[in-house]
């Protein structure tokens, strides 16, 4: 009961506010001091399978998941979540850990942040951690919904939402609880999620091959196309000043800006980026590389 007042208490924060260790010391970070869009401004390695990013404006620091070794659906307790500086310097390795202080974290995902939660999607959870201490806060156990692949998360007016790539679902979290908000074969298996607050709706982006991004308001079982580019099996997705969004491609390890409803590859990767985070600060986005253990920042467009 406890545990589900805190979680209802955290969600209703999250729809408030859409708005050296020595390990650490040895995760290789290299820097160039350039900024156009040929190579990026720096690369950091030391992961293990990074698959999400995710940038904290309040603390000027990303946090970095890490699915550890092993398939990316076991539940073997290794993943981990470090802080890297906007430079790419890695503070903190394992700043919250699998195993340690009574963490269960096995495969990391999509992360978002809300007040001081960082909620963290796992293979069979979404997990709420204190985004200051790192301290675990709180577990949304998916289970009974026998979900096929938790992928990505965002907050919204009403709660968190969740995509899941196997069964073409998006969920709801709010007070608490667990609800179906969309199951649409349309999806084509959704990806990435994130929040267009200007619009007041969702941004979901499709890993099944299409070369169409969509967008969806809450309570409605329609989907709106609002782009399409020669990108496919998209991953991460993040909504720009302007109204841009940027979403990472695998199929040609690129990252596409749509405006106006067309889309081009703007940042030619050296692998498939996976969910990638952008620093509102400086106007750069860091591209984890799930299969290169690696994590690249790059300088985006001018605003």
């Amino acid at each position: 009961m406890r545990s589900s007042l805190l979680v209802a208490s955290l969600v209703s924060l999250a729809a408030c506010s859409t708005s050296r260790t020595d390990e650490a010391r040895r995760a290789n970070s290299s820097v160039t001091a350039q900024s156009d869009l040929s190579r990026p401004l720096a690369s950091t390695g030391g992961f293990i399978r990074p698959e999400a990013v995710r940038y904290d404006p309040d603390q000027d620091v990303y946090f970095v998941n890490s699915w550890g070794l092993g398939p990316s659906g076991a539940k073997d307790n290794n993943g981990f979540i470090s802080r890297m500086a906007p430079d790419g310097t890695v503070e903190q390795l394992r700043f919250i850990a699998g195993g340690a202080a009574g963490v269960t974290l096995h495969a990391p995902r999509g992360m978002t942040v809300t007040g001081d939660t960082l909620w963290v999607v796992d293979a069979d959870a979404v997990r709420a951690f204190n985004r200051r201490t790192g301290a675990l806060l709180a577990t949304v156990d998916f289970s009974e919904y026998k979900p096929g692949f938790l992928n990505d998360i965002t907050a919204g007016e009403d709660g968190l939402y969740v995509t899941d790539t196997g069964t073409n679902h998006i969920y709801r979290i709010a007070a608490g609880r667990i609800s179906v908000a969309l199951q649409d074969s349309a999806l084509g298996r959704p990806n990435g999620i994130t929040w267009d607050g200007s619009g007041r709706r969702f941004i979901v982006v499709p890993f099944g091959g299409e070369s169409v991004i969509r967008a969806w308001t809450a309570g409605s079982r329609t989907l709106s196309e609002i782009g399409r580019s020669s990108g496919a099996e998209f991953d991460g997705v993040e909504v720009l000043a302007g109204g841009r969004v940027l979403v990472a491609s695998q199929r040609d390890s690129s990252l596409h800006l749509f405006s106006g409803g067309a889309g081009r590859p703007i940042i030619r990767t050296g692998g498939e980026p996976a969910d990638i985070g952008v620093d509102t600060r400086r106007n750069r986005v860091a591209v984890p590389f799930v299969a290169r253990d690696l994590v690249e920042i790059w300088q985006l467009p001018p605003r």
